[in-house]
């Protein structure tokens, strides 16, 4: 009795927790208006063959934008990058910057004209 009675008091505390992890996971993208925003951050220095990454120079960005596709079509994407005449300092500036850049271009395109086919 004591066996089925911790059993039942313990579901609903792992179903909430669960339900928790849920909302402290991280996707990777931001939805905004309808479309998927990937930051996509990386160091300013390529990496050379037999070294260690290198940081110390800075970051540079870019964002992908991606339009889900509706049922049998295929999702379209378009990668933007950041023209920067400085590097960023950390990766969150890069990454921050990136979802800024590309809400700015989502929200300052026509009506008319899809993200997707922007001409910059």
């Amino acid at each position: 009795m004591k066996t089925e009675l911790s059993r039942s008091l313990l579901f609903p505390i792992r179903r909430l927790l669960a339900r928790q992890q849920r909302y402290f996971m991280t996707t990777g993208f931001r939805l905004y208006r309808g479309l998927e925003v990937y930051p996509l951050v990386y160091p300013h220095r390529a990496t050379e063959p037999g070294s260690g990454h290198n940081y110390d120079e800075g970051f540079d960005a870019a964002v992908r934008i991606l339009k889900p596709g509706s049922s049998g079509e295929a999702p379209r994407s378009r990668v933007f990058r950041l023209a920067m005449t400085r590097p960023f300092l950390s990766a969150g500036d890069a990454r921050r910057a990136s979802t800024a850049y590309a809400e700015h271009l989502i929200d300052t395109c026509s009506p008319n004209t899809s993200i997707l086919d922007l001409k910059l």
